[in-house]
């Protein structure tokens, strides 16, 4: 990855699965760029950028599309292309979470879906035009958009159409060398996973059940994001 260069998008602290993808690509040499949305963000994601010698920190609402333009106008003059992004973002209300899929307001369908699945269209837009040679784009998403997970209600929704998102974009931005793909990794104990119900028991049920009776760590995430985004896949 040396030579490469990289903009990571939602990174909440230092137990983010970007996070993770993030330290696997500097430690394979490539150059970062990283976003926070807010100030309480920008105080964790700073320190972290600084740590992988990033100096290349920007503000972005993905809800605001001139905030997700000063994104990519800031890489443009900064380096000129791009070779990888890395779309970590999604958002459901909390309390939404709870409870039946069927009660979701419209309000919280509406919002889940933007942030969660559009952001990423979004994102690609963009990026596209700085991937003059070739480039690759991933997202993450859950087993919860294949199958119905306790606590995960809309926010499986919006995985599900997520991944339908990552095919078509797969197909449209193919023919110029840009791959996209979704990296679904089992449960994991981040800042997002904090809202989902009973999670410390579907991780206990992960870690009995697996084929090597643990749990994903960020590490094998982040490796496995590495090879997405390399040359080797």
């Amino acid at each position: 990855m040396t030579g490469k260069r990289g903009l990571i998008m939602g990174v909440a602290n230092d137990k983010s699965i970007a996070w993770g993808i993030a330290q696997a690509c500097r430690g394979a040499g490539a150059d970062l760029a990283f976003t926070y949305q807010g100030d309480a963000l920008k105080k964790r994601v700073a320190p972290l950028a600084a740590s992988v010698g990033s100096d290349i920190v920007l503000p972005c609402d993905v809800t605001d599309m001139a905030s997700v333009d000063a994104v990519f106008d800031g890489i443009a003059q900064a380096w000129g292309r791009l070779d990888f992004v890395v779309h970590a973002i999604a958002y459901a209300d909390k309390a939404e979470l709870k409870g039946r899929y069927v009660d979701t307001s419209l309000a919280n369908f509406q919002m889940s879906l933007n942030i969660s699945c559009y952001s990423f269209t979004a994102v690609a837009q963009r990026a596209e035009k700085l991937m003059t040679d070739g480039g690759s784009m991933l997202t993450l998403t859950y087993f919860g958009a294949e199958r119905v997970m306790p606590h995960y209600n809309v926010m499986g929704v919006a995985k599900a159409a997520l991944e339908c998102s990552v095919r078509y974009m797969a197909m449209d931005l193919g023919p110029r060398g840009i791959r996209v793909n979704a990296l679904s990794a089992g449960p994991i104990k981040t800042l997002a996973a904090s809202g989902i119900g009973d999670f410390r028991y579907i991780l206990k049920w992960n870690e009995l059940n697996s084929p090597l009776r643990r749990n994903v760590t960020q590490e094998d995430v982040g490796k496995a994001g590495l090879y997405l985004l390399s040359d080797l896949a």
